[in-house]
């Protein structure tokens, strides 16, 4: 039998190899008796039980140490009589959700001492599902893809959420164990490898969390404490207790989870899925904790960690300092510069593109849109109407997992608009004041869909979903069916082909992007470096950049509309104020129709055919 004994408290939850033994913490505050179960393999039914015994400093909070355990040990948690459970705080589940908890080594062998993370201005994040980037969908396999991404002028790499989920077939939001990475990628020892491998490439990587809701399938938090509420609903069930009583261990649990991955993982960054989800009506939102914890977790080497958030409240405060009132977060997806982006490209009107006009896309190169207008798909107005937010911690795209999931059959805009009109997005993205993201294959002209798919073992929830997936498309977009998500097939045509960037179609859009991220670099776009102002014409968008120190003023002309259109930048009438072509999309090197004719010194541009033209002023 296994000697224990109480062990000095750790920083985390959850089982922790040391160089004496396993140190097992648990938060059950309900409890009257926990112990622990540890699996025997010589003895499968007859395992070792241990008794915990409770922290007299914190309460809820049951500690044990036990010196025969080591890196591998499988356990489980007994609550009063009741069956066993895995750890709530599991950092590996190497038989699935339903399986033992397995204990970690928090050693690893880092190479990444040198790495100097790029600053949030300077990012180009590109988003990335481990499971369908490459065939073999494993940690291990993305990592031969990274000096591609470097060439192409990517900085982070943002991986959708790798937090265990049922079987090996999710987008990730299903995860129910948010310290364990998913086993069927490679765990955590897959992901460390991942992460040093990004940093000896000079990549940032970006981690995709979910802190507002957990999956249906193997959730095992309810039975340990108050982690969820009844006062509140989310989309995709139970709301978690943010704010009520026993609020404070429940965000001490998140708040660890993502910090783990932080210190023990090496994680530069993390994107907060859906967080106007997460309800919290306390003084101090959950949100901003959170960021006020990661921004001084104690990181290696000192790198600091950026937070950064998806919300569909259009809300400014997220990212503005704490001291002027906000939650001080570091950046936000911007949805409605997609929005009204794809409503420029595609005239498509339903659903929530029914919020958005092709002007919106001006403002939308200075962050938010409607500022309390009335969002019809809503029923009710968007945003605040008076707070401004800075473009420079906006992220935006033309596409993200999200807005290719949410039509039918997901459809990427590839497929869903002709070259011409892909080549221009690419443009808009890039060149924007905001910081740009991509979504994996499209610098490849990726033709395969990202529809929804999961692995569920229960028969009544795999009918759910789909029955939820059938009424949640009703009315949105054209398309029929939407495929089964639960089908194997489903899953691999969503697997992107590499081979696309080495010939053809696929090899002239990776140029582009490539070209369009050097002039990012070189002429230096962003937000901050001067006055950017921005105007819609119908089928058409002119932005402009001047009054910058050592930097060209610039001109981006965008035409929509097949037939072209007649922009005038700054200057017009002025022969001394000469315009530069940097880079035109209609290019026939990158599959256009041919160059933008350069007109006469202060006569209008024609774009004869959709096309985005970046332009450089050559004053004398």
């Amino acid at each position: 039998m296994p000697t224990s004994s109480r062990p000095t408290p750790a920083p985390f939850l959850g089982a922790w190899a040391t160089d004496r033994g396993v140190r097992f913490r648990l938060w059950a505050p309900s409890a009257e008796r926990v112990s622990l179960v540890l699996d025997d393999p010589d003895h499968p039914d007859d395992p070792d039980e241990l008794p915990l015994g409770l922290d007299p400093d914190q309460p809820g909070h049951w500690l044990l140490h036990v010196e025969e355990a080591g890196p591998g040990t499988r356990y489980r948690f007994r609550l009063d009589d009741a069956p066993p459970l895995p750890d709530p705080a599991s950092m590996a589940q190497p038989d699935g959700v339903h399986g033992s908890s397995a204990v970690v080594t928090p050693d690893f062998a880092w190479s990444d001492h040198a790495f100097v993370a790029p600053s949030l201005a300077d990012s180009v994040f590109y988003e990335l599902h481990v499971g369908t980037f490459t065939g073999d969908g494993t940690f291990d396999a993305a990592t031969a893809h990274f000096e591609h991404l470097v060439d192409l002028g990517i900085t982070t790499v943002e991986l959708l959420p790798v937090a265990q989920f049922p079987g090996g077939r999710n987008w990730g939001y299903d995860g129910v164990f948010p310290f364990a990475a998913q086993d069927s990628y490679g765990g955590l020892d897959g992901l460390r490898r991942l992460v040093d491998a990004a940093h000896g490439h000079g990549l940032a990587v970006c981690l995709d969390v979910v802190h507002n809701h957990l999956g249906p399938e193997g959730n095992v938090l309810g039975r340990y404490g108050p982690y969820f509420t009844d006062r509140y609903r989310t989309p995709w069930g139970d709301a978690l207790n943010f704010d009520g009583p026993g609020s404070d261990g429940v965000r001490r649990y998140f708040q660890e989870s993502a910090t783990f991955f932080a210190v023990h993982a090496h994680i530069d960054a993390f994107r907060l899925d859906a967080v106007h989800a997460i309800v919290d009506s306390s003084a101090h939102p959950y949100v901003e904790e959170l960021t006020e914890v990661l921004h001084r977790t104690p990181t290696s080497e000192g790198r600091p960690v950026l937070v950064i958030a998806e919300s569909a409240s259009d809300d400014p405060r997220l990212t503005r300092p704490a001291g002027e009132g906000g939650w001080g977060l570091d950046g936000q997806w911007n949805d409605d510069f997609h929005h009204a982006l794809h409503v420029s490209l595609t005239a498509e009107r339903r659903g929530y593109y029914g919020d958005y006009r092709p002007e919106d896309l001006a403002a939308a190169f200075g962050g938010f849109t409607h500022h309390g207008r009335l969002a019809p798909s809503r029923g009710t107005r968007l945003g605040h109407p008076h707070l401004e937010v800075d473009p420079g911690r906006m992220v935006v795209f033309s596409a993200n997992h999200d807005q290719i999931g949410n039509r039918p059959t997901g459809d990427r805009l590839t497929t869903q608009v002709d070259a011409d009109l892909a080549r221009v997005a690419a443009a808009v993205v890039i060149l924007s004041p905001s910081i740009p993201l991509l979504f994996m294959g499209d610098e490849h002209a990726e033709v395969a869909p990202f529809p929804y798919f999961v692995s569920h073992t229960d028969a009544g929830l795999v009918e759910a979903v789909r029955r939820g997936r059938r009424q949640e498309f009703a009315g949105f977009a054209d398309g029929g069916t939407p495929p089964d998500p639960q089908a194997e097939a489903t899953f691999l045509s969503a697997k992107l082909d590499h081979r696309r960037a080495a010939s053809g179609t696929g090899a002239a859009r990776w140029e582009l992007h490539r070209d369009l991220l050097r002039a990012r670099r070189e002429l230096r776009p962003q937000a901050g470096t001067g006055t950017v102002d921005a105007a819609t014409s119908p089928g058409s968008l002119l932005v402009t950049w001047h009054g910058r120190p050592d930097l060209p003023d610039l001109a981006l002309l965008v035409a929509f509309r097949p037939d072209g259109a007649r922009l005038t930048p700054p200057g017009a009438g002025d022969e001394s104020a000469r315009w530069l072509c940097v880079l035109d999309t209609a290019d026939a090197r990158w599959g256009g129709p041919g160059g933008t004719p350069v007109p006469h010194p202060g006569d209008p541009w024609h774009l004869p055919a959709p096309a985005a033209v970046l332009l450089r002023r050559d004053d004398p």
